[in-house]
C-alpha cells in the first residue's frame, strides 16, 4: 500500500473485524470469526417491546413480535456473505474507508422466515416498485442523519431467498449481527442485508436514501451517479500454507507435497472453476473443485497439490464462473474502492 492508514481508518477497523484466513477451513464459519461492519453504533434493543412493522403499498399493514416471526414458516441456508469493500485497502490511489484487506467475508447457516411469504401475507398493492427495509442503527454518513436503509426491487425479493433471519448457526442472533432480526439476501454483497431490522415498507417509487443513493455505488469520479453495486463478484481465497512470519505474515513451506486449500464463491452465476498459479499469475494450473454439497450460495472448497520445491513463491488463486467472469491480476479501482476481486497474492518461502 503506497499510504499510511489514518487515524479514522484505524478506529474503523477497530470497531470492524475480519476473517482470520486460517479460518477457511471451516465449511460453516464460527459466528466470532465471521466477519463484521457495523456502520453507526449497535442498537441496545428490548426485544418485548420490538415489532417488526410492515406497511406501505401492502393491503393489511403487518405489527409483528418476533414470536410471530419465530411461528411463521421457517428455512435455513447456508450462506457466504462478503463487504462490497473487500480488498479496498488494496487499490492505488487510496480509498479512505475500512481498510479490507481481503478477509472481510464468511459464511453462515442462517434460519428465518422468507419474506416473499411475509409480504404476501400482507398482500401487494397495484403500483409497487421496491421493498424497503430499515434498521434501529442511526448516525451521519455524507452529512446526513439517517437509519441505515436499502431497498431492492420487488421482483428481486419476490423470486429470491431473502430471509428474515432471528438465528445463525443455531443460536438467536448475537447483537453485532443484528438481535432480534435481520435480513439476509443470498448472493448479494453484505451491505444489502440490513441488520436490527425494524421495518419494511413496500414503495411506489424507487428509494432516495443516502445508503441507495450515495453510498454503495461504483462511480469513477464523485460527480457521476454511478452504477449500482448488488451481486458479488467471483472470488477465491487460499488457506495460508505452512507457518507465518509474525509481523508480515508471509508464509514459512517446508519443501514436498504441499496440498493447497481455499474457497471460492460468487453471487451472479455459479463458480466452475479454480485456478493456482505459483509464479504470480505468468502460469495457471487447474485447482480441484469440491462438490456443492453446502448448497448454491454458500462458498465452494477447491484444493491443488503443489510439489514445492526450496525458493521464494508468489501464490495465487483465481475463481470463474459460470458467466464467464475470472478475477483480474490487478486490482480496478473506483471512488469507494468497491468490488475489487483482484486475485490473492501470497508470499510463500519453501525451505528444507
Amino acid at each position: 500500500m503506497g499510504e499510511v492508514i489514518s487515524l479514522q481508518e484505524l478506529q474503523l477497523a477497530a470497531r470492524n473485524h475480519a476473517l482470520p484466513l486460517e479460518a477457511l477451513r471451516w465449511d460453516v464459519t464460527p459466528i466470532g470469526l465471521h466477519y463484521l461492519l457495523t456502520h453507526y453504533d449497535i442498537p441496545d434493543v428490548d426485544v418485548d417491546a420490538w415489532r417488526l412493522e410492515v406497511g406501505g403499498l401492502v393491503e393489511r399493514p403487518l405489527s409483528l413480535s418476533l414470536d410471530d416471526i419465530r411461528a411463521r414458516p421457517a428455512v435455513e441456508t447456508a450462506v457466504t456473505m462478503e463487504c462490497a469493500g473487500n480488498g479496498r485497502a488494496h487499490v492505488e490511489p487510496h480509498v479512505v474507508s475500512q481498510p479490507w484487506l481481503l478477509e472481510a467475508v464468511g459464511t453462515a447457516r442462517w434460519r428465518g422466515t422468507p419474506v416473499a411469504g411475509l409480504l404476501a401475507e400482507a398482500g401487494i398493492r397495484d403500483g409497487a416498485v421496491e421493498v424497503l427495509f430499515t434498521g434501529l442503527d442511526r448516525g451521519v454518513e455524507g452529512g446526513e442523519e439517517q437509519a441505515y436503509a436499502r431497498s431492492l426491487r420487488l421482483a428481486e425479493v419476490l423470486t429470491g431467498d431473502a430471509i428474515l433471519a432471528y438465528e445463525v448457526n443455531g443460536v438467536s442472533l448475537p447483537p453485532q449481527h443484528g438481535y432480534p432480526l435481520r435480513l439476509v439476501v443470498p448472493g448479494w454483497y453484505g451491505m444489502t442485508s440490513v441488520k436490527w431490522l425494524s421495518s419494511i415498507s413496500v414503495l411506489g417509487e424507487p428509494f432516495d436514501g443516502y445508503q441507495m443513493r450515495h453510498s454503495y455505488r461504483r462511480r469513477q469520479h464523485e460527480d457521476e451517479p454511478g452504477e449500482p453495486i448488488a451481486r458479488m463478484a467471483p472470488r477465491s481465497l487460499m488457506i495460508p500454507p505452512g507457518i507465518p512470519e509474525f509481523l508480515s505474515r508471509s508464509r514459512i513451506v517446508a519443501a514436498g507435497a504441499c496440498k493447497l486449500r481455499g474457497r471460492a464463491w460468487t453471487g451472479e452465476s455459479e463458480i466452475v472453476g479454480v485456478d493456482v498459479s505459483t509464479d504470480g499469475g505468468a502460469t495457471w494450473q487447474r485447482a480441484e473443485l469440491d462438490d456443492d454439497s453446502f448448497g448454491r450460495w454458500a462458498w465452494r472448497s477447491w484444493s491443488f497439490i503443489w510439489d514445492a520445491e526450496p525458493g521464494d513463491y508468489e501464490l495465487c488463486c483465481r475463481a470463474r464462473d459460470a458467466a464467464g467472469n475470472v478475477q483480474p491480476l490487478e486490482p480496478p479501482w473506483n471512488v469507494g474502492g468497491y468490488m475489487n476481486n483482484a486475485v490473492q497474492r501470497v508470499a510463500v518461502s519453501v525451505v528444507e
